[in-house]
């Protein structure tokens, strides 16, 4: 497959990657970001936020005995990619990374050369559920006999309503198995629209001039993908919130932006 960089066309996997202070990223990203924290100055809390979020998240996971992990629109690997966190919680995880983004899979694979065969890499879209689960990497790594855990983070907010994601991420829960997780985190602007209705100066604009436009959803939108499935406590909550280690510490302009939670399939 081709590489398409497009280096002078902000790519939302390179944006975050320059939050999180990576070095896969170009010029165009880096004014992005600047852009982005200008009208958002907490942007790259939020970011640093979110993987410390994905930890949490697989560690929980990891502790009820999942050793298998889907991880759909992994994005740039920067920092404690989700096979480090699992390897170090749950040795002999598996896992499988998805992307539709072929910068971002040639890095992963990259990042994985020589590693022992428990983790693949997978070219593939989100709103294609079927072509990722019938993947032979996927059927080569995941039993979907056994508990499984399946991540869907930071990426749904870039998928429009008229891709229907909330059926794509139905197809890959009807996969899993008894005993299996969802893990998912997503923008909202719930908030920012009831606080601030008349402020234009948004992120979105900045995400709007990306390969990816932003699409935020409201609360119960965003319950919606754990349809059928029995939340894991607190339920959606603020991704700094959710199992931090101090919650006290957490800032209060933090809360209702990017919300976050697990659900357990019964």
């Amino acid at each position: 497959m081709q590489l398409n960089l497009e280096p002078g066309v902000p790519n939302i996997a390179r944006i975050y990657d320059a939050m999180l202070g990576g070095k896969d990223n170009f010029a165009a990203d880096r004014e992005a970001v600047a852009r982005l924290t200008e009208v958002e100055p907490l942007s790259p809390l939020y970011a640093r936020n979110h993987r410390e979020y994905i930890g949490r998240a697989v560690q929980l996971v990891a502790g009820y005995g999942v050793r298998q992990f889907l991880d759909v629109g992994t994005g740039l690997p920067t920092m404690d990619n989700v096979h480090q966190i699992a390897y170090r919680h749950a040795p002999g995880s598996r896992v499988v990374y998805v992307d539709n983004d072929p910068t971002v899979c040639a890095h992963a694979r990259a990042l994985l050369t020589g590693d022992p065969g428990a983790v693949a890499v997978v070219a593939e879209d989100l709103r294609r559920p079927e072509r990722i689960l019938e993947h032979p990497e996927t059927r080569r790594l995941i039993d979907f006999d056994e508990p499984l855990c399946v991540l869907v983070t930071g990426v749904l907010h870039f998928i429009p309503d008229e891709d229907d994601p909330h059926a794509a991420v139905r197809v890959l829960t009807d996969a899993m198995g008894p005993g299996s997780h969802l893990v998912i985190s997503h923008i909202t602007d719930e908030e920012v629209r009831r606080t601030r209705p008349d402020d234009n100066r948004s992120g979105m604009d900045v995400f709007a001039k990306s390969n990816a436009p932003m699409h935020p959803r409201a609360r119960r939108d965003i319950e919606r993908f754990f349809d059928g499935l029995v939340p894991v406590d607190p339920g959606l909550a603020c991704i700094s919130e959710w199992h931090a280690p101090d919650p006290s510490d957490i800032r209060e302009d933090l809360r209702n932006v990017w919300l976050g939670a697990v659900a357990r399939k019964p």
